[in-house]
């Protein structure tokens, strides 16, 4: 095993180790303490778990494997989530947390990692210009391939205003979005690609290792990672809550964002050692999966974790939850509009950066409506500029794919024109497109 590989595991491994060791014997310590203790746990496994599954990839194929990267890689943060369902069932004052987790994941991955994606490939981008003397970069193009993904998310982006309707999420309504996660899933299998991935970081370290020793490293990694975060999920979920008591900080606000920052950095710092290296598309693609998975089995099985836990037939939402998944599925369409011509642009990029930020100082519910309002006022406007990738983009879940060959799977896109032969090799899964493909026109 390389040596800087070695190096970063028993850091993670150390940063973990005090939580466990609370855990095993019992100890009770002060609540903020226990909230950064199984908090960096959490962190420190979700590394371990982003860097296994990033090399997992080498031994499945291309499509699947951005799919089950995204859906492994929030592990922790399904764990939080799904506890304070679960506890829900029994315990109504948790009701309250239920689906803060994913509301604050949600419009953290589109809000902040979306954009930050974009601003980075595009620096990178202008930085390689000007070396090159090529003409600038303003947007990032994303695959034909990605159509796939973008119309699944466009079709539970659409489905997720029914919860504001329902008041809650019905049993029913839960196993739905979970059947359509296993259709994104096939889908993806079908779609895979033969290209060669690229890999960066601690992925790259454990991939360059012999078959034998690199299976069974990703073996090993998954195990423990699994094993930590299901060992503080609950004391970070409860920490959490009476953190906020303590402190005099609304516990809500701390469930909603604190517990997604912990669980989604890992992911966030893979999609920008993604676009630092000029394969934003593979970034973003990455990113669009989660955002899919977080809509349907995140979702679907809350009201699950909460008939579990002793409650009903479904996961009822009071006032807050309901503005908050208003909020979020108007952005998720906001953001899905803006790609849907496979062009994400650094102007869009910042205003859904802004809008994000806005919502942390608009904080009474006569103003979050507006700022949903706002959304879908923008979205519809997006939509009508690129209305001509509607119809194409939501045929794509339901059409399969020609297999690609070599010839067709083109080079990333965002890099180009400025250095062809540097991304000749990139993985056309996220982000590779013909340089004279019809997708050319989507621009």
């Amino acid at each position: 095993m390389p040596t800087a590989l070695i190096r970063r595991i028993v850091i993670c491994l150390i940063i973990a180790a005090p939580a466990v060791v609370l855990r095993i014997s019992g100890t009770e310590v002060a609540p903020v303490i226990e909230l950064l203790t199984f908090g960096g746990a959490i962190v420190a496994a979700a590394f371990l778990l982003a860097w296994a599954t990033e090399a997992a990839q080498k031994d499945i194929s291309g499509a699947l494997a951005i799919a089950l990267l995204a859906l492994i890689a929030v592990l922790p943060e399904y764990a939080v989530d799904l506890y304070y369902a679960f506890r829900s069932g029994s315990e109504p004052e948790y009701l309250h947390f239920a689906a803060a987790n994913m509301t604050g994941s949600n419009r953290l991955l589109l809000g902040f990692g979306w954009p930050l994606v974009v601003i980075i490939a595009l620096l990178v981008a202008r930085r390689i210009s000007k070396r090159t003397k090529a003409p600038v970069q303003t947007s990032l193009r994303l695959g034909a391939d990605s159509r796939m993904d973008i119309g699944f998310l466009i079709i539970l982006g659409v489905l997720a205003f029914a919860i504001p309707v329902f008041g809650s999420i019905p049993i029913w309504f839960g196993i739905g979005l979970i059947l359509i996660f296993g259709a994104y899933l096939w889908r993806a299998g079908q779609a895979a690609g033969d290209d060669e991935e690229e890999f960066v970081g601690a992925a790259a370290l454990i991939v360059s290792m012999s078959t034998k020793a690199r299976r069974t490293t990703v073996i090993a990694l998954f195990a423990v990672s699994a094993g930590i975060i299901l060992l503080s999920a609950e004391p970070f979920a409860e920490a959490l809550v009476a953190s906020g008591e303590s402190l005099g900080i609304d516990s809500y606000f701390l469930v909603q964002w604190l517990a997604p920052l912990a669980s989604e950095a890992p992911e966030f710092v893979i999609a920008a050692m993604f676009a630092v290296r000029g394969m934003g598309a593979a970034a973003i693609g990455t990113l669009i999966a989660s955002k899919v998975n977080q809509w349907s089995l995140l979702v679907g099985s809350l009201p699950i974790a909460h008939l579990a836990g002793g409650g009903g037939p479904g996961l009822p939402l009071d006032g807050r939850q309901i503005e908050e998944f208003t909020l979020t599925a108007t952005q998720t369409i906001l953001g899905v509009a803006i790609i849907l011509a496979l062009r994400f642009h650094w102007a869009p990029a910042l205003g859904l950066a802004g809008l994000f930020g806005l919502q942390f100082f608009v904080t009474d519910t006569s103003g979050r409506y507006v700022l949903s309002a706002i959304q879908a006022i923008l979205a519809i406007v997006f939509l009508i500029l690129h209305r001509g990738d509607i119809l194409p983009t939501l045929a794509a879940p339901f059409r399969r794919p020609p297999r690609e060959t070599a010839g067709e799977s083109g080079t990333e896109a965002l890099a180009e024109a400025a250095s062809t032969d540097r991304l000749s090799h990139s993985h056309s899964r996220a982000g590779s497109v013909s340089a004279s493909g019809p997708e050319k026109a989507d621009a």
